[in-house]
């Protein structure tokens, strides 16, 4: 018996080990702006948003004028919101107001225990409250825009809103499920731990992937959506995007050339972007 509960206490220490390394594994890596706006010759302002966990996002408001709309763009996992600096530049040329956020755990924002999908999509609605809360810039439509974990978040949150008059997201993956599959297969843990790691990621972030799931959510976003993604992204295939599109009404828009974090590539299709919120009623007046 003694012998059986020592095995026993060593398999569930070597497991406790194992979580906590799995848990480190998805630390996001510090990655603070160096540069700003001003590279781009754009007028802005820095400024301090609260969030859930009585924590502060820090943002980019470029503003035009009061009354246009808003597109909220919100980076991908381990980016900031200067990696996404280079689509604000159309935007702002079409006169609509943009603000450029880090999520919890990224660039300038306070740190917290961990980062999350859902904990995304949270900062994204803390974004977009602080915006109408706006009374020297009263806002006019709410556009979201997301990049690949931001692009679920931004489906997920735009899922659960009546507020937001678009959504354009940017290299979405399907299923969260999906993409843990694809990322525990090269990282060559034996698949018969993968069940595990899943099982506690649901667990730590407190929701099953089902329900946070951009081919779940998606179903239930009410607004206009465009799926831009990347022919040769390899990181989430474009299959992603096809299934996400076959499920909704949502607009894909195929980018030639482009690879997962090909920002610089969509930019080029600024003038595609702004159409689609043309053709769907959201323009500055």
């Amino acid at each position: 018996m003694a012998t059986i509960t020592i095995v026993l206490t060593l398999m569930g220490s070597l497991v406790a080990l194992f979580l906590v390394g799995v848990h480190h594994a998805f630390r996001v890596p510090p990655r603070l702006e160096t540069g700003s706006p001003d590279a781009f010759g754009l007028p802005f302002q820095a400024v301090r948003i609260p969030t859930h966990r009585q924590r502060r996002l820090f943002a980019w408001w470029i503003p035009t004028r009061p009354g246009a709309p808003t597109v909220v763009i919100l980076h991908g996992w381990g980016g900031n919101a200067e990696a996404m600096l280079p689509l604000a530049v159309p935007f702002h040329e079409a006169r609509y107001n943009v603000l450029l956020l880090d999520a919890r755990e990224h660039g300038r924002s306070d740190r917290d225990t961990f980062a999350s999908l859902p904990r995304f999509a949270e900062d994204a609605g803390a974004a977009m409250d602080w915006v109408q809360a706006q009374a020297d810039n009263p806002t006019g439509s709410l556009i979201l825009l997301g990049h690949s974990v931001g692009a679920g978040a931004v489906l997920l949150e735009a899922s659960r809103r009546r507020d937001v008059a678009a959504v354009v997201s940017i290299a979405a993956f399907g299923h969260p499920e999906w993409m843990m599959r694809r990322y525990l297969y090269q990282s060559h843990l034996p698949r018969p731990l993968h069940r595990l790691v899943q099982a506690y990621v649901q667990w730590l972030i407190g929701h099953r992937f089902e329900a946070i799931a951009p081919v779940s959510t998606i179903r239930r976003v009410d607004c206009p959506v465009l799926l831009v993604h990347g022919e040769e992204d390899v990181t989430v295939p474009i299959a992603d995007a096809e299934c996400l599109a076959a499920v909704s009404e949502a607009v894909l828009l195929r980018i030639a050339g482009a690879g997962h974090d090909s920002v610089g590539k969509v930019e080029d299709h600024g003038s595609e972007l702004i159409d689609f919120l043309h053709r769907v009623g959201v323009s500055p007046r």
